[in-house]
């Protein structure tokens, strides 16, 4: 692997991210605007560990109670246990996963998203979740996502970084357009209902990173075309929690999964 650039001095939300879960991958600079958003927004831990408890539901329902034996999760973040490949190849160990993402710390720590049960597959693509087609076209896709069978796209906790909703429709299209009837959906991003939620999305955006609060009606919008499973749109926290769900004071992600009819 060449050299990668890791720009240490300037903050990156998968780093800031890794900080708040309590992750050793950041450096000074992410552990600085970490703790500036966190002054605005003191629940931000919190809701980061409700978002990854939603990840680990919703792969395992999908999983165990709609079958769907091939995941596509795009923008994956450092390695936080549980993996999605981790909950879904426990339901089946055939189970195949390729992983997104453009962080170059990502891609250094990728081998640790690669640990998978010899029956199954995991594959890592160093890549923009905008670049849809390079993406599709990758040879990890090809080699490990089968098109005529329902695949599971996940896009939980990234398209707040997407502030344009016609560029969200347009990837949201562009990757569910070459597989069938039956695939999935899943998406978490920032609610415009949580006042922290609002403060720590300005917080980004002060600090050179784009990111935009949803409303609940913004983020049922992204499912356009698709067929919402119960709860719906609802704060993650809300989804068909198993444990005593977290307070929703403290929540600032919405989401829901839907399918291809």
């Amino acid at each position: 692997m060449p050299p990668v650039d890791l720009n240490t001095s300037v903050p990156h939300s998968a780093r800031i991210y890794d900080y708040l879960l309590g992750g050793k991958d950041n450096f000074e600079a992410d552990r600085q605007a970490a703790a500036a958003i966190v002054k605005s927004s003191p629940s931000l831990p919190i809701s980061m560990r409700a978002n990854r408890q939603y990840m680990a539901r919703v792969a395992h329902y999908l999983a165990a109670e709609r079958g769907i034996r091939q995941f596509l999760d795009i923008g994956t973040g450092l390695p936080t246990s549980p993996n999605l490949h981790e909950v879904v190849q426990q339901v089946d160990p055939a189970t195949r996963v390729v992983y997104v993402d453009n962080d170059p710390i990502v891609l250094v720590h990728a081998r640790a998203l690669l640990t998978s049960a010899p029956e199954g597959a995991t594959a890592y693509i160093d890549a923009d979740l905008r670049n849809v087609e390079q993406i599709l076209s990758s040879p990890e896709v090809k080699q490990n996502i089968d098109p005529s069978r329902p695949v599971s796209i996940s896009l939980i906790a990234v398209l707040q970084f997407v502030t344009d909703e016609d560029e969200a429709h347009r990837i949201i299209d562009g990757l569910l357009a070459p597989f069938p009837a039956g695939s999935t959906l899943s998406i978490s991003t920032v609610t415009a209902h949580n006042p922290q939620a609002v403060a720590a999305a300005a917080s980004y955006r002060a600090r050179g990173i784009a990111a935009k609060e949803r409303t609940d009606a913004e983020v049922t919008g992204l499912f356009r075309g698709l067929d919402l499973i119960d709860p719906g749109v609802v704060l993650v926290n809300r989804w068909r929690p198993d444990t005593d769900p977290v307070d929703d004071v403290h929540v600032q992600m919405s989401g829901g999964v839907a399918v291809k009819g």
